[in-house]
């Protein structure tokens, strides 16, 4: 009988090398009370073998000791963190509000070298910034201002009333001009003012009201203006929403005038536009030229600015174009003559 020829001997597998482990990085947002943490941010604090922050004093570490979990305060370099996670283990840094930037440069580098085995590297976060919620940045910084800077501490609503209209013009600008930068600045600008006026009406003795008050009373407006969208009403047509919004508008004001409301301070045209709008949107028939007053330009400027404003032109916008391309010729006439 042939004797059957062995097959290759096998090789024995090598031993397995050890999992290099898990370094996860948690954030959090200052803007999120402490302790608002996501789900997968409390199971890798509840799993892991280690958790260290740099800061002792950071907000979350009450939380966390209260949920049970032990952080040690430590700043390892990029060579201690790595060999803490030998054996596979995970070692979660809490990170302070820089984002430990030294910690994961050195990780970046020590991953580039090539020397060692690197272990897996997450960044988890752990709690979210909300649409909105620089705004919260901004309040702090106004309180701040409002009490240690001596030109802001002595504002009030009045002294400050004509940056309003400056920064409302401003905005007005950018947005004709088309510049986006320029657009996000002045809006900024404006979101100043409400913010600073908010402000000081906290410290009125006798109707105080903050930025909340504010914020709420808008947000209030908003939803009862707009049943179409929070409510059983229904608008297909942006005239629909705007016939409401100017019903309701009267209802709340009781007002018995369309006239009423409308702020006879304002520019001229903007205006005589403002009042034509109210009597086309009431369908009210007022003849032009007035039966009662008088003639002259003044006359003439409101039959322009009510015609504008039944064609769908907004009188001040066309006269300001009409005025830049007026700066512009001007330009034109002192460089041919200088």
């Amino acid at each position: 009988m042939n004797a059957t020829s062995p097959g290759p001997e096998s090789t024995p597998a090598p031993a397995s090398t050890p999992a290099p482990g898990r370094i996860v990085l948690l954030t959090t947002s200052h803007r999120v009370a402490p302790g608002l943490l996501s789900w997968p941010a409390w199971e890798a604090l509840r799993t892991a073998d280690r958790v260290l922050c740099a800061d002792g004093t950071h907000p979350q570490l009450p939380y966390l000791s209260e949920a049970g979990i032990t952080v040690v305060e430590s700043s390892p370099t990029a060579e201690e963190l790595v060999a803490a996670c030998e054996g596979g283990h995970t070692v979660v840094i809490v990170a302070t509000g820089e984002g430990e930037p030294e910690l994961t440069d050195g990780l970046a580098r020590l991953a580039g070298s090539g020397r060692v085995r690197m272990p897996e590297l997450e960044l988890l976060p752990a709690s979210y910034d909300l649409p909105g919620a620089r705004l919260l940045d901004l309040v702090q910084v106004m309180d701040r201002i409002r009490v240690e800077c001596p030109w802001s501490s002595q504002q009030t609503h009045k002294g400050l009333a004509k940056y309003g209209i400056e920064e409302a013009y401003e905005l007005v600008e950018a947005i004709e001009e088309g510049d986006r930068d320029e657009l996000r600045e002045e809006l900024g600008d404006v979101l100043l003012q409400v913010v600073f006026h908010a402000r000081i009406a906290e410290e009125d003795p006798d109707t105080p009201f903050s930025i909340d008050d504010v914020a709420g009373g808008i947000v209030t407006k908003l939803i009862h203006r707009h049943p179409h969208v929070f409510g059983d009403e229904t608008a297909s047509t942006p005239e629909e929403v705007k016939a409401h919004w100017l019903r309701t508008k009267a209802e709340e004001k009781r007002r018995t005038s369309v006239t009423e409301g409308v702020p006879m301070g304002q520019p001229g045209l903007a205006l005589a536009a403002k009042l034509a709008s109210r009597v086309r949107t009431a369908g009210l028939e007022v003849p032009l030229p007035l039966p009662t007053g008088g003639d002259g330009i003044g006359y003439e400027l409101l039959a322009l600015a009510v015609r504008a404003e039944a064609e769908g032109v907004d009188p001040e916008a066309a006269l300001r174009a009409a005025g830049r391309a007026y700066r512009d010729a001007i330009k034109g006439v002192e460089i041919k003559e200088g």
